[in-house]
């Protein structure tokens, strides 16, 4: 008995053909939320925290940071035994709330940052897109320069200039500002050899148009990008400089709480006191990690080289 044309099975093609589309969409799906969980939501909130505190920091913080009430000294954290709410993260040794100093500390390590990285970096990208974009003797000239500022040691160079120009806000910026604005010239001008190689460039210069507007109309917003990703990289080397100066006695003297110097009060009670080292140390250690995990995301949008990996 023959079987019917209308009644032969369908090729495994067929049947498959439309549950194809179907299921496109689940890949590209895929792809969307991996984008998402790229973005790094953690870090980005804890910045967000500290700038918070920074700028808030008068309403916030429930106590004066520099305030000293002798009878409140040493008292532990509220989930300690002996501690309680009034003071959350507990007193140092003079009696002064750790919350309400460690909130301004956030105040003056943003400061000392946010000046730092606009003069040094600032002076950097200036040198940097001007030795690039001549090249030849002042490419050499300001390159040794750079070569010169990466021989000297900088936590000894930092501490002289306190040790000439006196402990204080304008001796720490000085310092980390003439730290910073020699990797910032190199890197830019490593970007800048290869821009002025570039068709646009060229035609600038058949056009007429002088070295200085190329170099800020054509040169400079070309190189913002890296420039603002090596800035937000920065920020916690700035953060570490500032702690590590103030920990030494050459950043900004006592009584104006930075987290630097409040862990440096409690090192010597690290036994019988370690919160009032350790809350310090773990602030610095979130807001740097934060800002490089951060830099690093920014990094990869900006470039459209990774940006297409």
């Amino acid at each position: 008995m023959s079987i019917p044309a209308s009644a032969s099975p369908k090729p495994a093609t067929e049947t498959l053909r439309p549950a194809i589309p179907a299921l496109a969409w689940i890949p590209r799906l895929l792809r969307g939320r991996s984008r998402r969980r790229r973005v790094p939501w953690i870090p980005i909130c804890i910045i967000v925290v500290m700038v918070s505190m920074a700028l808030f920091a008068p309403l916030l913080a429930p106590y004066s940071p520099i305030d000293q009430t002798l009878r409140d000294k040493l008292i532990p954290p509220f989930w300690v035994a002996g501690g309680g709410v009034d003071h959350i993260l507990g007193t140092d040794a003079f009696g002064r709330d750790m919350l309400s100093r460690l909130i301004y500390g956030a105040r003056v390590s943003l400061i000392v940052a946010a000046l730092a990285l606009t003069a040094g970096g600032g002076v950097g990208l200036v040198i940097g897109i001007v030795s690039g974009y001549f090249g030849g003797a002042v490419d050499n000239a300001l390159m040794r320069l750079v070569d010169a500022a990466f021989t000297f040691p900088a936590i000894l160079f930092a501490l002289l200039l306190a040790v000439t120009m006196g402990q204080g806000l304008g001796t720490l910026v000085l310092a980390i500002s003439l730290l910073l604005w020699a990797s910032f010239a190199r890197v830019i001008r490593g970007e800048v050899l290869s821009l002025k190689q570039r068709d646009f460039v060229a035609l600038a210069k058949v056009r007429g148009c002088s070295s200085a507007r190329i170099m800020l109309t054509h040169i400079l917003p070309n190189v913002l990008n890296t420039f603002m990703v090596l800035v937000t990289l920065n920020i916690g080397v700035v953060i570490i400089a500032e702690a590590s100066l103030s920990f030494l006695g050459a950043g900004i003297p006592p009584p104006t709480p930075t987290w630097g110097l409040m862990v440096s009060d409690g090192r010597g009670r690290i036994a019988e006191a370690w919160w009032v080292s350790l809350i310090p140390g773990i602030a610095i250690t979130l807001l740097v990690l934060s800002v490089n995990v951060f830099g690093d995301w920014l990094r990869d949008r900006l470039d459209p080289r990774l940006r297409q990996l």
